[in-house]
């Protein structure tokens, strides 16, 4: 009787001591792993994370101003199919930008999308040199009003701007 009596206070003790163990290790956080999306706790954690990933409006416009760079430089160039293809995918990102920032959204389409950015599409179609270049520079004083609007200024004063305010002579 006394061994079975020691035999189940030692499983008692053994099993407290895994449970224990396993709680400390739950309370721990997951380290940093490749997998950091499949390994949130649920899918509000999963989509949360996902959302975050994505960030706000200042995360389109990062890109948008990559592609308003190349869609510069195809004009210069005369790769007018480059530069309709930027420039396509300049309003899918401004699009996506104001899905995220639903507050970005009056100005981008009242500004930007629905004059300015439908002329210079037009003109880069057209391929016509003349008309592109001149479209193209009244989309960038747009950007530029668009900036101010969203009380964001400071965004004019830089070397994008400063560099595609005109295009040379060739």
């Amino acid at each position: 009787m006394k061994l079975i009596g020691k035999l189940f206070i030692t499983a008692v003790f053994a099993a407290g001591c895994l449970v224990n163990a396993s709680l400390v290790r739950a309370e721990q956080p997951l380290k940093p792993s490749d997998n950091w999306l499949l390994e949130a706790k649920d899918d509000t954690e999963r989509l949360k994370r996902i959302q975050q990933m994505f960030g706000g409006f200042s995360m389109s416009m990062q890109l948008v101003g990559e592609r308003y760079d190349r869609t510069y430089d195809a004009i210069t160039d005369g790769n007018y199919d480059l530069a309709v293809y930027h420039w396509k995918k300049i309003k899918e990102t401004i699009e996506l930008g104001y899905l995220r920032r639903p507050a970005r959204e009056a100005n981008a389409v009242a500004m930007f999308l629905t004059g300015p950015w439908v002329s210079a599409s037009e003109a880069l179609a057209s391929k016509d040199k003349v008309q592109a270049k001149k479209q193209f520079l009244l989309a960038r004083s747009a950007c530029m009003a668009c900036h101010i609007a969203e009380k964001v200024p400071f965004m004019n004063d830089q070397p994008k701007f400063r560099r595609t305010a005109k295009f040379s002579k060739k």
